[in-house]
C-alpha cells in the first residue's frame, strides 16, 4: 500500500508551508505500509519555540484555506518544543532543533520510502546544522569579547 493522493496533496501543502515560514530539514516518510493509522509523516525543525509556533500555524491555515483539512488533534502547543498535528491521513510533527537531534525521527523511519517534496522544501535539509554553526560562531565571539573585558 502506499500513501493516497489525498495524503501527498496534504503533504506537499504542508511542506510548501513549513518552507515558507523558513522551517529547518523538511522531510516526508509515507509510513502506510508500517502504520494503519496514517499514510505519512512530515518532519520539520526550528531553532526556537516562537518559530515552531509560527511553522505550525502557517501549516494549519494552508491546509485549512487550499485543502479544507482541519486536524483531528494537536498535541505540544504549550512549550512549543514539539507540535504535533494529526490529520488522519498525514502526521506533521514540527520540532525545535533541540528535540529533533534528540528524538531523530528519521532514525525510526529510515526503512520507509522517502516522499518526494516541492523544490523549495527541499532546499531547507542542511539549515539546522548551517544555523546551529553559525550560533556556535556567534557565542563562542561573544564569550570571547566578554573574556577580553575581564582581562583588562
Amino acid at each position: 500500500m502506499t500513501a493516497t493522493d489525498r495524503s501527498l496533496e496534504l503533504i506537499n501543502t504542508a511542506a510548501q508551508a513549513a518552507a515558507d515560514k523558513l522551517a529547518h530539514d523538511i522531510i516526508a516518510y509515507d509510513v502506510s505500509d508500517v502504520l494503519s493509522i496514517t499514510d505519512a509523516f512530515l518532519l520539520a525543525s526550528a531553532p526556537n519555540d516562537r518559530q515552531v509556533k509560527s511553522i505550525v500555524d502557517e501549516i494549519e491555515e494552508r491546509l485549512n484555506k487550499e485543502l479544507g483539512a482541519k486536524p483531528v488533534r494537536r498535541e505540544g502547543d504549550r512549550e512549543a518544543r514539539w507540535v504535533l498535528l494529526d490529520y488522519v491521513d498525514i502526521v506533521v510533527h514540527v520540532q525545535h532543533s533541540e528535540e529533533r537531534v534528540f528524538y531523530a525521527l528519521e532514525r525510526l523511519w529510515k526503512d520507509c520510502p522517502e516522499l518526494e517534496l516541492p523544490a523549495d522544501a527541499k532546499a531547507t535539509r542542511g539549515k539546522a546544522e548551517e544555523h546551529a554553526r553559525l550560533q556556535a560562531a556567534v557565542d563562542a565571539a561573544e564569550l570571547n569579547a566578554d573574556l577580553g573585558g575581564e582581562l583588562r
